[in-house]
């Protein structure tokens, strides 16, 4: 396991590249967003999504799987949405919402029983230039912890997750509130869990 050190501010190129090597190789890092730190895999690997899976135990069809998207453009290859839910994602997004919409077929294996894909595009330089030097879709889930340092300080996440994630992305200590879900599958939008971020309806 590799610990890359990384500023918002300041976002180092060749870092981004070799994250983005890792990712295209089947590998799982750990790395930034805008609510907490998140475990993270190519989205289209299903071998590495199983391996998320299995290292959080989210063995049921039914847990819900989310990925985080560029932009809007790019979420539609993935989901489906019509103009209302278009609405709420340009208001809300870049930002620390996560949005439940029906799945396409275009995702692999791993989605296949779930009709479902949250969906994230989260305000966090680090976070996005990943996705965009991998040019898709970056599987997300929060890290597991056992209290709340273990939960926002990176030294403490990789010394937990020691063989199980291949880079470790450092950007200081992160934040303890998820991101506000919401589910826009039934007739009207949900709020499934409320975290950071106000939503507006």
């Amino acid at each position: 396991m590799k610990i890359l050190q990384l500023i918002e501010d300041n976002i180092n190129s060749r870092h981004i590249e070799e994250i983005a090597r890792v990712l295209r190789d089947g590998g799982i890092i750990v790395y930034p967003t805008d609510t907490v730190y998140a475990i993270g895999c190519d989205a289209l690997n299903n071998q590495a999504i199983e391996r998320i899976c299995s290292l959080k135990a989210m063995k049921s069809a039914k847990t819900n799987l989310s990925v985080i998207c560029g932009d809007i453009s790019e979420v539609s290859q993935y989901a489906k949405f019509d103009n209302v839910q278009f609405r709420l994602m340009k208001n809300h997004l870049p930002g620390p919402f996560t949005f439940i919409l029906p799945a396409m077929s275009k995702l692999p294996k791993a989605f296949k029983g779930r009709r479902t894909v949250g969906i994230r595009i989260p305000n966090c330089k680090i976070a996005t230039a990943i996705e965009h030097e991998l040019g898709h879709p970056i599987l997300t889930t929060s890290v597991p912890a056992h209290d709340d340092d273990y939960r926002c300080e990176p030294e403490l996440i990789a010394e937990a997750l020691a063989g199980s994630v291949d880079i470790v992305v450092d950007a200081g200590r992160g934040g303890l509130t998820p991101s506000t879900v919401i589910d826009c599958t039934g007739a009207q939008p949900e709020i499934i869990r409320q975290g950071k971020g106000e939503f507006l309806g």
